[in-house]
């Protein structure tokens, strides 16, 4: 394992520092709503858990769908109009959220769950867009090595500003509640500005490739074997993703009472885990096989479920014999469930991404990342869905042992793909 070094996050094109902070800007709106989403419409606007999760699993398909089409505009005219598209439209749909009662008002057919469900599905398809292209964009403006180091930089941006929303979504969301969903949707129409203005357009696409025919690249390049087997283990990692916007949540405020701006405190652990370490881990294992380092990732996964699962073996909570103490106890163990499941992100999130970047080639880099991006929303609705499912019908406790054999299966998983990967696909072969 080497010795980490900040000399990892320095090098890069200018362009790719922009994207960084355009994707800092926009994630500080997603932080400002990300605790806060679920207790708003399950508690506050009084959607049952599983309909709120089933709106979840309806963005993740639309964003899933949106995403596909992205990947293939991305390669077809271009990284950066797809971008700047995406963003625009985020300005528009996230706001949406703040109305969602106010739709159901205006559309008398149309019920609090249905409102939030018709939301859910816009915002997905604007947001689904951004992310091949994005990634490609990164893509090609590194290799190898560099890759890796510049999707981890992106890591560290994004969640720096995941962090700093959380702060002030707790704030927000003890002030006036739909501020967080407003501020969210302007965050992203300052990003599509930034992009439209500071970012150079530097992939023209293939225009001059008959429509029929982009199609037909478009196909072939996201069925192959190998980017199939990927996709398929990155749902599973999405579905353990998922519990930190839609069951985690419940536990904190439900379980041991947190509120929202010690909700939100608490959440901060995420964001500032992945700034710390995000680019030391992933420089630390830059010399293992990329299938190890995400078989590490899930040790962590796996150790991160156990802890929520404490949280209902033992009974912990302001009503438990012991009261604060317990209590304490409790809020120990969720942060540390946070902390552990964010060193698996931090090892999952760029590994991946790099993987698959590496196995096809230029011009069907942002199709198979989509098919990445696609299998994650999956994974996000169906984790989302079916973490609602375990709570509204009293088997919340038997969610975390459920996800901890999920992640033995994923292991088994990622070391038959290691199998059908070549060294230079796989990273360096010398540790790990």
């Amino acid at each position: 394992m080497r010795r980490p070094s900040l000399d990892a996050v320095r090098g890069f094109d200018r362009t790719v520092y922009i994207v960084a902070a355009g994707q800092l800007v926009n994630v500080f709106g997603a932080g400002l709503v990300y605790p806060f989403a679920t207790v708003h419409f399950h508690l506050q606007i009084g959607i049952a858990l599983s309909l709120v999760g089933f709106g979840l699993l309806a963005k993740n398909v639309a964003t899933a769908v949106a995403t596909a089409v992205g990947g293939y505009l991305a390669d077809r005219i271009g990284r950066k109009p797809v971008m700047v598209a995406s963003m625009a439209g985020n300005g528009v749909t996230l706001t949406g959220y703040a109305f969602v009662p106010a739709l159901a008002a205006a559309i008398p057919q149309l019920s609090l769950a249905g409102a939030f469900v018709v939301v859910s599905i816009f915002a997905g398809i604007s947001n689904g867009l951004y992310t091949p292209a994005s990634q490609a964009y990164i893509a090609d403006l590194t290799a190898g090595k560099n890759r890796d180091r510049a999707y981890s930089l992106l890591k560290v941006f994004n969640n720096t500003g995941f962090g700093m929303g959380f702060v002030v979504g707790g704030l927000l969301y003890e002030w006036i509640e739909v501020a967080v969903f407003i501020a969210d949707g302007l965050t992203s129409l300052v990003v599509a500005v930034v992009l439209f203005s500071l970012v150079p357009r530097i992939h023209a696409g293939q225009q001059d490739v008959a429509f029929r025919d982009s199609i037909g690249d478009w196909g072939r390049a996201i069925t192959k074997r190998r980017v199939l087997a990927l996709a398929l283990l990155n749902v599973g990692f999405a579905v353990m993703y998922a519990q930190m916007q839609t069951t985690v949540p419940v536990v904190a405020t439900e379980t041991l009472g947190l509120t929202a701006s010690q909700l939100g405190t608490l959440f901060i652990l995420n964001p500032l885990t992945l700034v710390l370490l995000q680019i030391p881990v992933v420089d630390a294992v830059s010399d293992w096989r990329r299938s190890r380092g995400l078989v590490l990732s899930l040790c962590f996964w796996a150790a991160a479920m156990a802890a929520v699962w404490l949280v209902s073996l033992l009974g912990l909570g302001p009503a438990a014999p012991g009261g604060h103490s317990l209590l304490t106890v409790g809020v120990a163990f969720v942060g540390l469930h946070l902390v552990v499941r964010t060193v698996g992100e931090i090892l999952h999130s760029p590994i991946s991404t790099s993987l698959m970047s590496d196995l096809g080639t230029d011009s069907e880099r942002g199709s198979q990342l989509s098919l990445l991006e696609v299998a994650k929303r999956a994974g996000f609705g169906i984790g989302s869905f079916a973490g609602g499912l375990f709570f509204d019908y009293g088997f919340a406790a038997w969610l975390w042992p459920a996800l901890i054999a999920l992640a033995g299966v994923l292991v088994l998983g990622l070391l038959l793909l290691e199998r059908q990967l070549t060294p230079s696909e796989n990273g360096a072969t010398t540790v790990g």
